[in-house]
């Protein structure tokens, strides 16, 4: 499948910020079934932007804007080909061995029931890895309720938990707090979904997990739609939970009345050629 991915991030302040410094995570790399046709990132404002990898490998972009600065948009696009690989990651950059993703965050730290329900996959399972985290998928995705909207980056797995609903970033957060809690290393992947009921323009990104399976390697789960990641996941960026691998993060110096606005649109480009046709 080839998608056709547009993400723009606008910020406007009611009163002008007399500098702004953002560190980007929105350029996808290319691994097995993943194949970057071509990528573009634009600031509306003058600026130097460096590129570097940060510590787990994601290509990252850093810019810092003088003020007054009263608005500020990031815009990111591109193609990307994409084949199914059955959850299966080969051939992405690894910084380091499984045994790090086992490291909890004040977003990831432990909680009773979450272990309670990783125990009971795990029992489900007779203990075999592989097959506790699918079951572990479909108790978050039936435990809880999933809600497309933007993100809340302070929300806590154990806080989702016990409200039973969340963002996909929630539900991830959840996955990852279950799989370590029965020693399988699990991180947290920020991307983008192609919809399969045809709704292309959405409100954020998409989040989903990865857990190490031994013999097979790191292996996506997508709670939020009970499924592995498939040709419609693009992969972005990794870390121990979303603020490792968050798309936009950074400051302002000065200013008030921040306003954030967040359009994506992903889209099958063979789905659109055919509707431009008919």
């Amino acid at each position: 499948m080839r998608l056709i991915i547009r993400h723009k991030t606008a910020y406007t302040f009611g009163t002008p910020a007399t500098g702004v410094i953002q560190t980007l995570r929105l350029s996808p790399r290319s691994h097995e079934g993943q194949h970057i046709v071509s990528w573009r990132l634009d600031i509306d404002r003058d600026c130097r932007l460096r590129s570097s990898e940060d510590a787990f490998g994601n290509q990252t972009h850093v810019f810092a804007v003088d003020g007054p600065v009263d608005s500020l948009t990031v815009t990111v696009e591109g193609e990307v080909d994409t084949q199914d690989t059955n959850g299966v990651v080969r051939g992405a950059v690894e910084r380091f061995p499984p045994s790090l993703y086992l490291r909890e965050t004040p977003l990831t730290a432990p909680d009773p029931d979450i272990a309670a329900l990783a125990q009971a996959a795990k029992s489900e399972a007779k203990d075999d890895v592989l097959g506790s985290l699918h079951v572990l998928l479909s108790a978050i995705h039936g435990t809880m309720d999933f809600e497309v909207k933007q993100t809340d980056a302070a929300t806590t797995a154990a806080e989702a938990f016990r409200l039973k609903r969340g963002v996909c970033q929630d539900l991830t957060h959840v996955f990852l707090v279950a799989a370590r809690s029965i020693g399988v290393p699990a991180r947290y992947v920020g991307g983008y979904f192609r919809r399969d009921d045809g709704v292309i323009e959405q409100e954020a990104g998409h989040a989903w997990a990865e857990a190490y399976v031994p013999g097979l390697g790191w292996v996506g789960f997508d709670a939020a739609n009970e499924i592995c990641p498939t040709e419609a996941h693009v992969r972005v960026a990794i870390g121990l939970d979303y603020l490792g691998a968050a798309p936009v993060r950074g400051s302002r110096y000065g200013g008030s009345g921040e306003e954030l606005e967040v359009a994506i649109s992903v889209d099958d480009a063979r789905a659109r050629r055919a509707h431009r046709r008919s």
